[in-house]
């Protein structure tokens, strides 16, 4: 993956990401007040290689001027059939509503689809107001079955083929 949108650039995660994006994710997650948990919730970010590499899914860096702004990613679940869950979709408040948490989402929508998956599910929480919008602006439905203790909302939706 190695996409542009505007002056960011959208790439496959690296090693020396790290760190980087752990930080993001961290600051975004503080500035809602909720905790980043490197041992519960946030472990994959810290085990990238085990949770996205090894078993088919992919975790996306987001920069600009060479400074990490944001993150996005999805692996294959056991819920549902040809399931997989985008996680980790964080911005930092300095980019966002410049469209591109929208033009992440598709294009992780775009990689989903072109490997074959049909079922996309997002757990989230409802402080996070701007990705709550933009999850129901863009087709997903509110369901239920929460997984992760600091989410309340969970959203479903089904990739049609050929479309």
């Amino acid at each position: 993956m190695r996409n542009h949108y505007r002056d960011f650039l959208i790439r496959n995660w690296e090693e020396s990401d790290r760190t980087r994006a752990a930080e993001v994710i961290s600051y975004v997650l503080s500035e809602y007040g909720l905790g980043w948990e490197p041992n519960g919730a946030d472990r994959d970010v810290v085990q990238v290689e085990e949770y996205y590499l090894a078993t088919g899914g992919e975790f996306w860096v987001i920069e600009h001027q060479s400074q990490l702004v944001g993150t996005g990613a999805y692996y294959p679940i056991h819920r549902g059939e040809k399931a997989v869950e985008i996680r980790k979709m964080y911005l930092l408040s300095s980019v966002r509503g410049l469209g591109l948490g929208k033009y992440l989402l598709q294009q992780l929508e775009a990689a989903i689809k072109e490997r074959g998956f049909q079922q996309i599910w997002i757990e989230t929480a409802s402080v996070m107001v701007e990705a709550v919008k933009l999850y129901e602006s863009n087709g997903y439905n509110l369901t239920t079955g929460v997984e992760t203790t600091r989410c309340d909302r969970v959203y479903f939706k089904l990739l049609h083929s050929g479309h």
